[in-house]
């Protein structure tokens, strides 16, 4: 008898135990904004100011031939009322002509540039993933979103929820980036604004 009274709290303790064990843990709901997260990291940053430097050259070209135009824009309208009719034909078909090659060079450069961003951000983007992933298992997430985009169905988080600035700062510590480029770097999303604007006729 004494044996029984024994084995009954003990049951009674294991039954609780397997109760508990039968429950989920909580689980908890993330965002992060993974262009901003991507191009804030070490190696966002270097890749940032690699893009600025290769574009640089053709930026600077197509600033010259952008400039060309807008004088012989304004030569065109400073002298409509004095130059000859011939004059005036010849200057409209010359700025037509390189305002014709300068938006077919930018919309090049810019598809170029467009390609080497893609490619920088599928790079990293990967690497980014496999941080988020182990993050998210970790720390007990069942769900991240991503809010980068303005169609995210995302009417309300809350700022505690928002995990950008972790996994930034686990990503590094994961590559072992190089260290923290200097403020002047430029962002892969800012370096979209290598290309001029197309000039329109």
């Amino acid at each position: 008898m004494t044996k029984n009274y024994v084995l009954l709290p003990a049951l009674a303790i294991g039954a609780a135990l397997l109760v508990h064990a039968q429950n989920p843990p909580q689980t908890k709901v993330g965002i992060i904004h993974i262009q901003n997260a991507i191009i804030s990291t070490k190696d966002g940053q270097k890749a940032a100011a690699e893009l600025q430097a290769k574009f640089k050259p053709k930026k600077d070209e197509l600033d010259k031939k952008q400039s060309d135009i807008q004088q012989l824009q304004d030569q065109l309208r400073k002298g409509s009322n004095t130059m000859s009719e011939e004059a005036k034909q010849k200057l409209m078909h010359d700025i037509d002509q390189h305002t014709k090659s300068f938006n077919r060079e930018t919309e090049d450069a810019q598809a170029e540039l467009d390609q080497a961003q893609g490619n920088v951000m599928r790079e990293l983007g990967q690497k980014m993933m496999a941080v988020i992933d182990k993050y998210a298992k970790d720390n007990g997430y069942a769900l991240i979103v991503d809010v980068s985009s303005p169609q995210t169905p995302v009417l309300y988080a809350a700022n505690s929820i928002d995990i950008t600035q972790d996994i930034i700062a686990l990503y590094d510590k994961a590559q072992g980036a190089s260290a923290t480029s200097s403020s002047g770097s430029a962002t892969p999303a800012a370096a979209a604004k290598t290309a001029p604007a197309t000039v329109k006729k």
